[in-house]
């Protein structure tokens, strides 16, 4: 017998919305734009040629609409792969679960969900301004070792290898490596985007290694990370939502790729002068290379 899935799991609203982002089935694009800045979703739906549907609750903000002939949501994640756990899933549920019998749909549909964000670099050629996109993402998060099946998707080696090399401290969440779609790595490749491994970290000052009052436990961590190699990978570049959106994306079979703006350079202490036209760029380009 299927398994239908309690009220309390998934949470519909009155008026058929799924619990958080407010969407019902039929409203989402097979293509989604992920953007962290609530702010920035107006500026995605603005290359829009027509705009369909607008939905709005705390920092959920979506509008789906179309770009040359193709349909897209843009949809604000706020800040964290805690709220990533909560878009992703419900994104999910809205193609992949009847929300009358509430039970999983036979026929099960992949979406492609491409992050454009902001992100600081950790090498000192990644200069502020430049564009990469994520190969690989490492968490430093631990959502994805709340979820059955983690080993199935990830990276072991390189993580094993990670972590012997940064002597990885056990009070620590264990660090999770999840590639990108390949399917959206072609299509994004076009742009001749730089290439690297994103790290997301669960927060902004400590776990990336900023100090303004509060001393952190391992001073040298951002030193290790630039210098750490594998195989032919390097780390490029610290951000907060990319390994979560993988992992799950993974999990549940969907396309995931991240594209951020590097607007500041940890390692030469520099920051963008203005990245919001870099951003506006990225967008287009983006947009382009999915429609």
């Amino acid at each position: 017998m299927e398994h239908r899935i309690e009220e309390s799991e998934l949470i519909i609203n009155k008026d058929g919305s799924v619990f958080h982002l407010h969407l019902k089935p039929g409203e989402l694009a097979d293509n989604i734009i992920l953007v962290g800045d609530p702010g920035r979703v107006r500026t995605v739906a603005s290359f829009f040629d027509h705009i369909e549907l607008e939905r709005s609750n705390r920092e959920f903000i979506s509008v789906t609409g179309t770009y040359k002939q193709t349909r897209f949501t843009v949809v604000a994640t706020g800040i964290g792969t805690d709220n990533i756990d909560i878009v992703v899933n419900e994104l999910d549920a809205l193609v992949n679960v009847d929300f009358e019998t509430r039970k999983v749909k036979q026929q099960l549909k992949s979406l492609n969900m491409v992050r454009i964000g902001t992100s600081g670099s950790l090498q000192h050629d990644l200069s502020v301004d430049s564009c990469l996109l994520s190969h690989k993402a490492i968490g430093f998060d631990g959502l994805l070792n709340f979820y059955e099946n983690r080993n199935k998707v990830v990276d072991m080696e390189f993580e094993q290898h990670f972590k012997e090399a940064m002597q990885w401290n056990p009070l620590l969440t264990s660090p999770y490596v999840v590639d990108a779609s390949p399917q959206l790595l072609k299509k994004l490749a076009q742009n001749e985007f730089l290439e690297g491994v994103t790290i997301s970290a669960p927060g902004f000052y400590g776990p990336q290694g900023r100090v303004i009052r509060l001393p952190i436990q391992d001073k040298e961590i951002n030193d290790k990370i630039s210098n750490f190699r594998h195989k032919q990978h390097s780390i490029t570049n610290y951000e907060m939502e990319c390994s979560a959106i993988y992992g799950l994306c993974k999990l549940l079979g969907h396309n995931a790729a991240t594209v951020c703006a590097i607007i500041a350079n940890r390692k030469a202490r520099t920051y963008s002068k203005d990245y919001k036209p870099v951003i506006k760029k990225l967008i287009k380009q983006v947009l382009d290379s999915l429609a």
